[in-house]
């Protein structure tokens, strides 16, 4: 079995194993790489002191996600499709990688981001089979 999340390096063993699997994604890479142009040189540093920040507690994140994927979503909309698999690579790198309690509160705050991401996104209305788009259907 796998060892727990403990450190940052850790962090950036799990960052750099989901990133490279984001790139070479048929359904989300072209975002990343044709869409938003990341520069992973700054994009991998940030997102190492993100997770530190979820994960540990560790103040040295700074930045606003939302407003940059708003932006994004005003080029290219990002759909539940985009989240979804997402979240399954990070899922998929996290299991690869690691197990036990830092582990899997990785795997819940992920859930936890993308889902509220996707909702604000959608405006607050998530777009389910059933459900209806018009406030006084809600």
């Amino acid at each position: 079995m796998e060892r727990d999340i403990e450190s940052r390096q850790d962090i950036e063993l799990l960052v750099n194993t989901f990133y490279a699997k984001v790139k070479e994604d048929d359904l989300i890479g072209y975002i990343f790489e044709d869409i938003a142009k990341v520069n992973w040189d700054l994009h991998l540093p940030k997102m190492y002191d993100f997770w530190e920040t979820i994960l540990f507690g560790q103040k040295g994140f700074k930045g606003n996600p939302m407003e940059v994927h708003f932006k994004l979503n005003m080029i290219h909309p990002l759909e539940a499709e985009h989240f979804d698999r997402w979240k399954e690579l990070f899922n998929e790198s996290v299991d690869e990688l690691f197990s036990g309690p830092f582990a899997i509160l990785a795997k819940q705050k992920a859930e936890s981001i993308a889902g509220l991401m996707l909702f604000k996104m959608k405006g607050g209305i998530l777009n389910r089979p059933g459900s209806s788009s018009r406030p006084d259907k809600l």
